[in-house]
């Protein structure tokens, strides 16, 4: 009987021991050295502008205005952006549609399409030239804020003739909110689509 009794106060001691270790001092010391030194990024990468917080630069946001860039396509599942929806938690789904699925070529032809019809608007010289393959497909996540610079560049002239300013202009605001590629060889250059419509935002 003791024996057991001894077991289980070691063992309650030890159970006390971890949790203030492991509970408390390990996680209050991580929590501080993060604000300390990393305090953005352990705060989520918000973007905020005069004092007020427009969103994180690591998760998109659906954008359907002409003036602005647009980003990634959205999942074809999703179907308004109207109240309590307007939500990444909504929109920011993954897909695994095969790229042979009627409802993968669907989607492509229907954003496609889109682009098109708003190139024609504002009268651009070969509305339906081709379309940069990220900005008709879903990311593998959903959340992708990024696209590829050249699907920016895409845009240009069709931002610039819909906010009244020059393609130079916006040109300049790209490369502003532009990141190179990962140790200066990995990956693509690429836009962070919130960056840009936070800089077209403050120029109109």
């Amino acid at each position: 009987m003791k024996i057991i009794k001894s077991t289980i106060l070691k063992s309650f001691k030890v159970l006390i021991a971890f949790t203030i270790v492991c509970g408390i001092l390990y996680t209050s010391i991580v929590t501080i050295v993060a604000q300390g030194l990393f305090n953005n990024k352990a705060n989520g990468s918000i973007i905020e502008r005069n004092g007020q917080k427009y969103g994180s630069e690591l998760i998109a946001q659906p954008t359907t205005s002409d003036k602005l860039m647009w980003g990634r396509a959205i999942n074809p599942d999703f179907k308004s952006f109207k109240s309590s929806e307007n939500s990444p938690l909504y929109y920011a789904k993954p897909t695994n549609l095969s790229p042979t699925s009627e409802k993968f070529e669907k989607m492509v032809k229907e954003r496609a399409d889109e682009i098109v019809k708003i190139n024609k608007k504002y009268k651009i010289e070969k509305p339906d030239k081709e379309i940069p393959q990220d900005l008709v497909t879903v990311s593998g996540s959903g959340l992708d804020p990024d696209i590829s610079y050249n699907s920016a560049i895409y845009q240009a002239k069709r931002i610039a003739k819909a906010n009244g300013i020059s393609e130079d202009k916006v040109v300049k605001l790209i490369d502003k909110s532009s990141n190179g590629k990962f140790l200066g060889v990995f990956g693509e250059r690429t836009v962070n689509v919130l960056k840009f419509n936070l800089e077209i935002d403050k120029v109109k």
